[in-house]
C-alpha cells in the first residue's frame, strides 16, 4: 500500500486493487519498499574507455552500417544461455555507432 494525499488527509492505497485506508495522522512514518525484477538484458554493462591507451580494444576491418567506415573495435559477451554462442559487438572508430552480430 502506498501513501497518497487525499485533500488534507493521507490515505494508504493498494496499487493493484485501489483499496484505500485512512491513516491516523500525517506524522506517522512509512517505509516504502518496491521490488524490481531485472531481465538478463538489464545486467549487460558496456564500459566505455575515455582513455584508450589504458585499455585498447582490438579492432577489425568491418563496414559500419551507419557511416560505412571500415574499422571498428569489437568485443564478445555471453548474452543468452550458456549453450548458445556469444554475441559479437562492434563500435565504429569514426562515428561511435555500436551494433552486434549473433
Amino acid at each position: 500500500m502506498m501513501p497518497k494525499k487525499d485533500g488534507s488527509d493521507v490515505v494508504l492505497t493498494c496499487s493493484k486493487c485501489g483499496y484505500q485506508e485512512k491513516t491516523e495522522s500525517e506524522s506517522e512514518s512509512y517505509i516504502l519498499r518496491e521490488s524490481v525484477a531485472h531481465t538478463p538484458r538489464d545486467k549487460i554493462t558496456i564500459i566505455e574507455d575515455k582513455d584508450k591507451k589504458l585499455n585498447p580494444m582490438p579492432t577489425t576491418n568491418v563496414d559500419c552500417p551507419k557511416c560505412h567506415y571500415n574499422k571498428a573495435a569489437y568485443w564478445q559477451l555471453q548474452t543468452r544461455a550458456a549453450d548458445e554462442g556469444s554475441t559479437l559487438f562492434f563500435r565504429c572508430l569514426k562515428c561511435g555507432h555500436t551494433w552486434r552480430e549473433y
